[in-house]
């Protein structure tokens, strides 16, 4: 029987770049790019090469920089995040917030996106501005899910690894950040056990990157911070 929508599977090779010129060369399954900065024929041309494309946006806060700023009620807007200038938490319990992401989620269909890499859907472990419970999230992080599945596009799980044996069964894939540098990537083995990849980035260079990286089945790149396409290191 042929997917409703797109599952990546175990040791998926992929890309991912969020800022600068888009380099499309690199020969991999998945190309991961930024949902309102990469063109509709961008997203084409990475197709016609058998390359699939997820597109992030940020789901549980906002940049100001975005048009849809607008559509978000002051009182759903909390603090800033720390380390990154001009963007703020948002109080995923608010439905103004919840349709506000539908949409995002449906301009990824309308781009032709094969799947979606909500970002910030952690909040409640952050200091949001809001009570956040892990509750709260789960419920949001669901929410996105089926709003994705409705649309017949995969969506991935980032980080919020507190919550993954609630939300693995939701989800198609998981894209981590730094899990060896803190010492917490068995908590993602319940999306390998699925056979469901696991997008794992690290940014800091160290000689025994690979070797666990690989024995876990993870697809794992050693990127710059920036996400810019400036180097890429991948583990065979």
């Amino acid at each position: 029987m042929a997917e409703a929508w797109y599952q990546p599977s175990v040791r998926t090779s992929w890309q991912w770049q969020l800022q600068g010129q888009l380099d499309t060369r690199y020969n991999v399954d998945v190309y991961d790019v930024d949902l309102f900065d990469t063109s509709v024929e961008q997203i084409q041309l990475l197709q016609r090469q058998n390359r699939k494309v997820i597109c992030y946006f940020s789901a549980g806060s906002v940049e100001d920089w975005r048009d849809d700023i607008r559509s978000i009620p002051a009182g759903a807007i909390g603090k800033p995040l720390d380390d990154w200038a001009g963007e703020r938490w948002l109080d995923i319990r608010n439905k103004q917030v919840w349709r506000t992401m539908q949409n995002r989620i449906k301009l990824a269909a309308k781009k032709g996106c094969d799947g979606i890499e909500p970002d910030n859907v952690d909040g409640y472990q952050n200091d949001s501005g809001f009570p956040l419970t892990a509750q709260d999230q789960i419920t949001f992080n669901r929410f996105l899910a089926q709003s994705a599945h409705i649309l017949k596009l995969s969506i991935g799980l980032k980080n919020s690894l507190g919550i993954v044996p609630e939300l693995v069964d939701d989800f198609d894939f998981a894209v981590n950040e730094q899990c060896l540098e803190f010492h917490e990537c068995d908590l993602l083995m319940p999306f390998i056990r699925q056979n469901k990849a696991v997008f794992h980035a690290e940014y800091q260079a160290s000689s025994d990157l690979c070797q666990p990286a690989k024995s876990m089945g993870f697809s794992t790149l050693l990127l710059p911070l920036a996400l810019d396409g400036s180097f890429r290191k991948a583990c065979p």
